[in-house]
């Protein structure tokens, strides 16, 4: 990173709640706001920096126009990375969805917020098409194994000890007739994609992680994942990274060097930017086209490092942050795309303390009119929801 091609232009930062409890949204790659803008959601829990055991329940709450915070559900599906995968439906004006625990298996709850209507889906979620119609989802018993901090633990696994199952892996799920079908199995991508030696699948079992839907729902793209022996004694993981029709047919390996970080999907196109190797450029964000080799790099060697990146409604920005620097902060910039110009426009301290399957990324979210940032942070000693007005450089 060169210093000196960032711009330092902090903007005002707002507090969106309160404790003395704490407060989070979740992931980067959703809309916390409904779709006129005016309500966010967020999640409410009684401690931090420690992981949740089965029973510890968060709440759900919506925020209010008048910043009212009404909590609305409970959820015993949560963790700190992801959260439930709260979000607004995409083809509803008051339905949110959430994953929940029933018994010794997780589900899917849809809930109008104004009225209490609920009804209960067959399969946890990880992600929802931009038409309303779908949804696809893991074995989150299995991604809380491996990944501590992005699964759930609380319901019985099948699959333990199977290092690539055959009948587990990437679902589908139809959202109105609530029903879910295997797209793609783990077993199926090892097999087609199998490596041997010092980054080999023979040393660990492997999972799926970090899905999304292409933004005409007609692909998905997803990690594969496995472990492998690091020279420190840590294990650490390798990913493949693909996409597919969303019923896994033309199944495509889109980056297969080694390492795919955040990503999310372009616009209205086939593109993805991602975090990424690449052997001849290295760990830069990676334009990727879908279905093709086609690869360019974005803001070469501007940023420090990995971020959790995604790109204006009208591509012409692309926002993202960092983790903890040298000083505990945090950064999170905006890069302007057409002009090639990046900036700070935030630094929020990071308490290392945390364990780190319960750390706090900012996890940057867009408004839906590219106006305004959300972010969580634990800067001021809580774990809150903060708003930052990006209009003065979006919307200039």
């Amino acid at each position: 990173m060169i210093e000196n091609m960032i711009k330092i232009q902090h903007l005002p930062v707002r507090r969106v709640t309160n404790g003395p409890k704490h407060h989070f949204f979740g992931y980067f790659d959703k809309f916390p706001w409904d779709r006129k803008g005016r309500r966010l959601l967020t999640m409410e829990v009684d401690f931090v920096a420690r992981q949740p055991v089965p029973g510890e329940k968060a709440s759900i709450c919506v925020i209010e126009e008048d910043g009212t915070l009404r909590k609305v559900a409970d959820t015993d599906a949560w963790c700190w990375q992801q959260a439930c995968m709260l979000q607004w439906l995409n083809d509803a004006e008051s339905k949110i969805i959430y994953n929940d625990r029933e018994g010794d298996h997780f589900v899917a709850r849809i809930l109008d917020v104004d009225t209490g209507e609920t009804e209960t889906l067959c399969r946890p979620i990880y992600c929802l098409s931009p038409d309303g119609k779908w949804a696809i989802t893991l074995n989150f018993s299995r991604l809380d194994r491996e990944r501590p901090g992005y699964g759930y633990p609380g319901a019985f696994d099948p699959y333990i000890g199977k290092k690539h199952p055959d009948d587990d892996g990437v679902w589908l799920i139809d959202l109105k007739k609530n029903t879910a079908s295997l797209s793609v199995s783990v077993d199926r991508v090892t097999r087609e994609f199998y490596r041997t030696g010092p980054k080999g699948m023979e040393h660990g079992p492997g999972w799926f992680n970090h899905m999304l839907f292409s933004p005409n729902s007609e692909r998905i793209a997803f990690f594969h994942r496995w472990r492998v022996p690091n020279k420190n004694g840590v294990p650490w993981h390798v990913t493949h990274m693909f996409t597919a029709n969303r019923d896994g047919s033309e199944l495509f390996p889109l980056n297969l060097q080694d390492m795919s970080s955040h990503y999310t999907w372009v616009g209205q196109g086939n593109q993805i930017i991602n975090f990424s190797n690449q052997w001849k450029t290295g760990w830069q964000y990676h334009l990727f086209t879908d279905q093709t080799d086609k690869v360019e790099v974005i803001a070469k060697d501007v940023f420090p490092g990995d971020g959790h990146c995604s790109y204006s409604s009208d591509c012409k920005w692309m926002l993202t942050d960092s983790y903890p620097l040298k000083d505990n902060c945090r950064r999170l910039y905006l890069y302007d795309l057409v002009n090639q110009q990046a900036y700070e426009i935030g630094s929020f301290f990071s308490d290392p303390n945390y364990p780190i399957p319960t750390r706090c990324d900012l996890h940057p979210n867009w408004s839906r009119d590219d106006s305004k940032v959300l972010i969580d942070s634990i800067h001021e000693g809580e774990r809150q929801v903060y708003e930052i007005d990006v209009s003065s450089l979006t919307k200039a």
